[in-house]
């Protein structure tokens, strides 16, 4: 009876050692899509804006940079695209994220000690 637990102990354990290797490589290659789609926006980003600058001073010398517009509109996605990708986030970060839950801890022990 007690080598029947041990080895159905032993199953369950390598099960669950399996599932958290398996939930940790997910994790790790999704984090990795999300890095090449960054990385290939970014590398689309320089080709189209070098191209544009590259038309705009064939077309009239730099008289009027109108390739800026394009780069400063799709600059701007790019930024937020990085932030998301890189997880920066200067209003909601992981200080301000342990300090929320901290505060709601408390809220919450304070209402049950109430109650």
């Amino acid at each position: 009876m007690t080598t029947d637990f041990k080895a159905s102990f032993a199953t369950k354990n390598n099960t669950m050692e399996n599932n958290k290797n398996e939930s940790k490589y997910i994790r790790a290659k999704e984090r990795v899509d999300e890095l090449k789609k960054f990385y290939g926006n970014l590398t689309s980003y320089v080709l189209v804006i070098s191209g544009l600058a590259a038309l705009n001073y064939w077309t009239n010398e730099w008289r009027y940079m109108w390739f800026l517009w394009a780069a400063f509109g799709w600059g701007i996605g790019l930024f937020f695209h990085a932030m998301n990708t890189f997880r920066w986030n200067p209003f909601f970060g992981k200080d301000w994220e342990e300090r929320k839950i901290k505060e709601l801890m408390d809220k919450d022990e304070e209402q049950r000690k109430w109650r």
